[in-house]
């Protein structure tokens, strides 16, 4: 009987390195310049190091994963527990900050793990920006028209968001201004002029 393969451990400095190469490539240059011998030749170490730390490529792209995604979880309900979170909400959505979730939702397209890694967390900080919504919304007295429930809210605010996002990534800004403008009229008439300009 083999022994268990050895693995590097997950609050090493070497480990973390490694992520912060992997996520840089991936941000800079896409998820496909991400492989193990790239990271490892960006890192300045050998390819087998790499594989200490992370038993396959889909071990980098989850762990990757994992890491933003519990750190943007915690950044992000603290955000929406501010004076103004639908304020908060639609900066969190269109914020450029979200390309590195953008490249796992391609690569999450080729990767069965990495979907099912992404779908998962994607519901739980769905709910949990529900639940901090719901619950400001509630305590600020904001008063949104019947049929706009705060899941509603969220959903419209999440979508629109990212369509600007993307499009603008792209260099496309058709009546960007306007839907903007409209955005904006929203926020003003129920959580007045922001605190934060």
């Amino acid at each position: 009987m083999t022994a268990p393969r050895r693995m590097g451990t997950e609050n090493s400095k070497t480990r973390q390195v490694l992520l912060d190469v992997a996520e840089r490539l991936m941000l800079e240059e896409g998820y496909a310049s991400v492989g193990i011998r790239r990271v490892a030749r960006e890192a300045e170490v050998a390819p087998a190091l790499v594989l200490y730390y992370f038993r396959t490529l889909d071990d980098l792209f989850l762990a990757m994963l994992r890491r933003r995604g519990d750190q943007e979880l915690e950044r992000v309900t603290g955000l929406l527990d501010g004076p103004q979170p639908i304020r908060a909400l639609w900066r969190l959505t269109t914020h450029p900050g979200n390309a590195l979730t953008t490249e796992f939702a391609a690569l999450a397209n080729h990767r069965k793990a990495i979907r099912a890694e992404l779908a998962g967390f994607a519901e739980r900080y769905r709910e949990a920006q529900l639940e901090v919504l719901t619950r400001r919304i509630a305590e600020n007295g904001v008063e949104l028209p019947p049929e706009v429930t705060p899941a509603v809210l969220l959903m419209l605010t999440n979508a629109l968001g990212r369509i600007l996002m993307m499009e603008n990534a792209m260099g496309m800004t058709t009546r960007h201004a306007e839907a903007s403008a409209f955005v904006e009229d929203f926020l003003r008439r129920y959580e007045g002029a922001s605190t934060e300009d």
